[in-house]
């Protein structure tokens, strides 16, 4: 097998355990409110901790991965990060879940920037959509085992257990990415190697109204997502009261279904810039339907019935990992192959303030009577005011953006 592709499988692997690893409080979150008297407040904040890290260290993790390489950085982040999420198994206090979950944000850092760093030296700009649309998909079936395998340990052993479990299990993968990665940084032309060292006009860069849309873009992008990760087991449960293996039944159902269509939406789009479409205007009407769909999450707040729920989610969640592949494949080709750890890095930071923000609002939101009518309003206009400023970013002001980080 091609090196490049076994080398995509570990990605979307890697990927897909620290989506697990992410997930597992949202799921354990009804229990933890429980056994340790937290408010929605509190379970807010917690939910939200992971993200402060995550966020703060993606630029230093970008410009780690650019300099040193992936192989070593990444295989120590993950086995960090593994050994973190099992140590929640020994938590006595909500305090130490808090610590817990800040080094978690930390180390999971590395993980998207190593992984499109290698599937930007290994993939060209046409055919990223595909690679993109697979590390997408770990993100997505990522949440979606997660919550079918930590429901049921939680529901059969306990929080502890389901912690222990995923977090020790996943260690497994290290040493197998230790043998196929990369020995030293991926190699760069020699135009790469020239840009490198050219000094990026920001005073231009900040001028560009594309930059700003993109950037805000994201943020609202990200919102929705992340309320998915954290509080949708939470509405199952709660608002909802689906028992717990029901709850993750109707929330993986979709996310898997998501997956299928990260992937053939990358391909699909990739055939068409093949046959000669403008790269950069088949990704953002991809991504804006797809946004455009997932605003669809609102019909939960106006269709109380029960079985409304899985439908609802199936079209929404689907819809965004049309947007999904897109919107990040786009991302990615904005930056120039020299800089793309540290432009990612950026954009991720920027979506993780987005993951922060997203289970704060919501836990606050709650109320005593945790009612999640408000919640569900914020993030249906979410998607939708994403889409608005991919638009303003259009397909010109994007190459116009490439032309500066790449001069």
């Amino acid at each position: 097998m091609n090196r490049r592709w076994i080398l995509l499988a570990l990605i979307f692997t890697g990927i897909l355990i620290s989506y697990v690893d992410r997930g597992n409080l949202s799921i354990a979150a009804p229990a933890l409110m429980r056994e340790f008297a937290l408010s929605p407040a509190s379970t807010g904040t917690l939910l939200s901790a992971f993200f402060w890290t995550y966020a703060a260290f993606q630029l230093p993790a970008g410009l780690l991965v650019d300099r040193c390489g992936v192989r070593w950085t990444y295989a120590l982040a993950f086995s960090v990060w593994s050994l973190a999420s099992a140590a929640t198994a020994l938590s006595s206090l909500w305090e130490h879940i808090l610590l817990l979950r800040i080094v978690l944000g930390m180390a999971e850092a590395v993980a998207p920037l190593a992984s499109l760093s290698v599937i930007r030296r290994y993939f060209t700009g046409a055919d990223q959509g595909l690679p993109v649309s697979v590390y997408i998909a770990g993100q997505t079936i990522g949440p979606a085992c997660g919550a079918l395998l930590g429901s049921t340990l939680l529901a059969r052993f306990g929080w502890r257990v389901m912690f222990a479990v995923t977090g020790l299990g996943a260690l497994l993968w290290a040493p197998v990415w230790l043998y196929f990665a990369p020995n030293h940084k991926l190699r760069r032309t020699s135009v790469e190697r020239s840009q490198q060292h050219k000094k990026v006009s920001w005073p231009s860069i900040l001028k560009s109204r594309a930059f700003w849309a993109m950037s805000i873009c994201v943020f609202f992008f990200s919102y929705y997502w992340y309320f998915i990760l954290t509080w949708m087991p939470a509405y199952l449960t709660i608002e909802r009261r689906f028992p717990m293996i029901r709850m993750g039944y109707i929330l993986s159902m979709p996310l898997f279904a998501m997956a299928v269509l990260n992937v053939m939406a990358g391909w699909f789009a990739d055939r068409l810039i093949s046959r000669g479409k403008e790269l950069f205007l088949i990704r953002i009407w991809f991504s804006a339907g797809g946004l455009l769909g997932a605003a669809l999450i609102f019909l939960l707040k106006v269709l109380p019935a029960a079985g409304i729920v899985l439908p609802v989610l199936m079209l929404s969640i689907c819809s965004f990992g049309v947007a999904n592949s897109n919107l990040w494949a786009l991302s990615q080709h904005v930056a120039p192959a020299s800089m793309v750890g540290r432009v990612m890095g950026y954009l991720n930071t920027v979506s993780q303030l987005g993951g922060a923000t997203a289970p704060l609002i919501t836990g606050w939101s709650l109320g005593t009577q945790r009612n999640f009518g408000v919640a569900i309003v914020i993030v249906s206009i979410s998607p939708v005011i994403a889409c608005v400023l991919l638009l303003v970013a259009g397909p010109r002001g994007l190459q116009r953006l490439k032309e500066k980080l790449a001069t």
